[in-house]
């Protein structure tokens, strides 16, 4: 009995052992990978001109020699989110690679595939990961904060693509348990008012936005090791 007792704390004790190495290399990947994006993220810098005036010029053509799937550019305010936006033919593509298309466990930020990204879709969805540090999606919980985004300047989003620069004023935000309501892309006029006045009324905050006849922009990110996500909902102005 006592051998079996010593057996089953042994086989106990290297059960912990091997997982707290598996956490600890994970840990260290998880680390080097978002020290990577940082890096990517610095090099695209060379074909992004943001100047005091807030005029935005974007060298696309440089940016898809590197990545033939890049479609945009997003700035959000009181956020480290400044990043190049890319689209795959799926929405797993670029939750484990990044902007050179290198596995990654970070990933990059990127729109929903089943968007046109061509300034028609009803609902624009970007996706990206909360990483430690607040890299990628990972500030933009910074937004729960009352106070910054009673400020208008914190709530206009910036979203810039060939066709130009288009700017979007949020008018909700939440967190919601994993689901697909939010993140849908194709609508009747209809389901779309339905859809807006849905999103409106989960914000946490009441925020002034009109939301008739206009087209609106997603930001989803997970919360809490993904058991929540945080979505930011804002439309064109």
């Amino acid at each position: 009995m006592k051998n079996k007792k010593r057996y089953y704390a042994y086989a106990f004790m290297l059960f912990c052992f091997f997982g707290m190495t598996a956490t600890i290399f994970f840990i260290v990947d998880w680390k080097k990978d978002i020290n990577k994006n940082i890096k990517i993220n610095q090099s695209l810098k060379e074909y992004i001109s943001i100047k005091e005036d807030s005029k935005i010029n974007i060298d696309f053509n440089e940016l898809e020699k590197i990545n033939s799937d890049t479609v945009g550019y997003i700035i959000v305010p009181n956020t480290n989110v400044n990043y190049t936006v890319v689209k795959a033919k799926d929405n797993d593509y670029y939750l484990t690679h990044d902007f050179n298309k290198e596995y990654n466990n970070s990933g990059w930020i990127f729109t929903d595939y089943k968007n046109k990204v061509d300034g028609s879709d009803k609902n624009l969805v970007i996706y990206g990961h909360e990483t430690s540090g607040g890299y990628m999606f990972g500030s933009l919980s910074n937004l729960l904060n009352e106070d910054i985004l009673k400020n208008k300047e914190n709530q206009i989003i910036s979203f810039i693509t060939k066709n130009g620069l288009k700017k979007y004023q949020i008018f909700s935000i939440y967190t919601i348990k994993p689901e697909k309501y939010y993140i849908t892309t194709d609508f009747t006029e209809e389901e779309f008012t339905r859809f807006k006045k849905a999103i409106k009324e989960r914000s946490l905050y009441k925020i002034d936005a009109s939301l008739e006849n206009k087209n609106i922009l997603t930001l989803s990110t997970c919360q809490n090791y993904g058991v929540k996500r945080l979505a930011i909902h804002a439309v064109e102005i």
